[in-house]
C-alpha cells in the first residue's frame, strides 16, 4: 500500500521507467551496459516505491499515552524552552527518519487540533542544531484532557522539499491517523509536558503509531 502523496510521483517514475527500457534496448548494443542502466534504472525505482510506502499500523488508542508520531531512531531527549507556542519548558523527544524509513506522520495523541502552521526555510541536515528552527518545518498542538497540549514538529532535512500537513484547527483528530507526509525528509521534534513519564532512550528504534515516547503520571 502506498501513501496518497507519493501516488503523481510514483506514475511519472514508472512513465519514465518503461520509457528509458525501451530506450536502452533500442539503443544500447552492449549486453552488459544494457542489463546495467536498465537494473539502476529498476533500483531507483524500488527505492522510491518503498519510500512512499503505507504500512498499516495497530494503534491501541489510549489518552494517557502518547505514541512515536513516526518511524525512525530516538536522537534527543532534553528538556528544552519551546517559544513558538508554549513559551516555557517542555521535554522535547526527537525521531530522526533515514531515507529508508516511512515518512508518514501520525497524531501522537487524540484530541482538538489548537495550533497548526507552516513554516518556509532552509534545508540544513536533519541534525544541525538549527534545523528545527530554521528548517522548513510544520508545527501542530493538539490538546486532550491527560497532556493538555502535546506539540508535535515536522522538519525537512537536506533532501526534503516538500512537507505536507493535514491539521487543520479545531478539528477532533484520533491517535494514530495520519497527520501529514516528509518527502524526502528526515525528522519530528515531539514537546511534552514536563510531568510526562518519558518511556524511550536515546538511540532507540520506534515505529509510528505503535510505540509508546510517554504516559501520563
Amino acid at each position: 500500500m502506498f501513501h496518497k502523496e507519493g501516488h503523481k510521483i510514483i506514475f511519472t517514475t514508472l512513465v519514465i521507467v518503461v520509457g528509458s527500457f525501451f530506450l536502452i534496448d533500442g539503443y544500447i548494443t552492449n549486453e552488459w551496459i544494457r542489463k546495467g542502466l536498465m537494473l539502476t534504472i529498476l533500483v531507483v525505482f524500488l527505492l522510491i516505491l518503498q519510500f512512499f510506502r503505507n504500512p498499516k499500523r495497530s494503534t491501541l488508542s489510549n489518552d494517557k499515552q502518547a505514541l512515536s508520531p513516526v518511524d525512525g531512531k530516538v536522537v534527543v531527549i532534553e528538556e528544552v524552552e519551546e517559544n513558538e507556542v508554549f513559551k516555557d519548558k517542555r521535554i522535547q523527544v526527537s525521531v530522526f527518519m533515514s531515507p529508508v524509513n516511512v515518512h508518514v506522520t501520525r497524531y501522537p495523541i487524540s484530541g482538538n487540533v489548537t495550533y497548526s502552521k507552516y513554516h518556509p526555510g532552509k534545508y540544513l541536515v536533519a541534525w544541525h542544531p538549527k534545523a528545527s528552527l530554521e528548517n522548513e518545518r510544520t508545527t501542530v498542538v493538539v490538546e486532550n484532557e491527560s497532556f493538555g497540549k502535546v506539540l508535535h514538529r515536522q522538519i525537512a532535512g537536506a533532501l526534503a522539499k516538500r512537507i505536507v500537513n493535514y491539521a487543520i484547527v479545531d478539528t477532533k483528530v484520533n491517535q494514530g491517523t495520519d497527520s501529514g507526509f516528509i518527502k524526502f525528509g528526515s525528522r519530528v521534534d515531539l514537546f511534552l509536558p514536563l510531568d510526562a513519564d518519558i518511556k524511550v532512550e536515546l538511540n532507540q528504534k520506534v515505529r509510528g503509531g505503535e510505540s509508546v515516547i510517554a504516559e501520563m503520571k
